[in-house]
């Protein structure tokens, strides 16, 4: 018996093209169930998701497993089951995480998992990665860390001329006096 060979529809190969091309442009994905969202509640959750350059799109399960699996990603097939909606960020996934799951908190959407730099991540450890310090807070911590020694190094030497200036001061000051 012959082995029946299907050719997709053009419009759902265009599909998964589609999303192929727009999750190359992108480095992590968070994914989410958007299941008794109303329009206005996703629009609002877009809106604070740009904030971070982020973007969130709904998606058919099947043609983002196919496009995922054409980028060679990890499979991520245990995520993309029920409505799907899909964070996708170049960075900061951390703060896209914590702002999903303070959404989540008013409304229905939950994260399903995510797929962070090449890593599947479940539940829990997108909680964690979300109370992680942003990078610019590291940053700013790091350059803080830096500064420290110079800041102190400058102190002291102001502290040094300071006080040589205040001795001389009264010692021009007694001179004074005396005549």
């Amino acid at each position: 018996m012959a082995e029946r060979v299907t050719k997709p529809q053009p419009y759902k190969e265009e599909a998964v093209g589609h999303l192929k091309e727009k999750f190359g442009s992108y480095a992590d994905y968070i994914f989410t169930d958007y299941r008794g969202l109303t329009v206005e509640q996703i629009t609002g959750l877009r809106a604070a998701l740009r904030k971070f350059g982020a973007e969130y799109k709904v998606v058919k399960n099947n043609f983002a497993k196919i496009a995922f699996r054409q980028l060679e990603k990890p499979d991520v097939g245990e995520y993309l089951v029920g409505p799907t909606a899909i964070a996708l960020m170049k960075d900061d996934t951390g703060q896209v995480a914590k702002s999903i799951l303070d959404f989540g908190k008013e409304t229905s959407v939950r994260i399903k998992g995510g797929l962070v730099e090449g890593s599947v991540f479940n539940l829990k450890q997108m909680e964690n990665l979300s109370r992680l310090p942003s990078r610019a807070q590291l940053l700013a911590s790091l350059m803080g860390t830096m500064k420290a020694p110079l800041q102190h190094l400058v102190y002291a030497m102001n502290g040094v001329t300071g006080k040589l200036v205040r001795t001389l001061a009264a010692v021009a000051d007694k001179k004074k006096e005396s005549e």
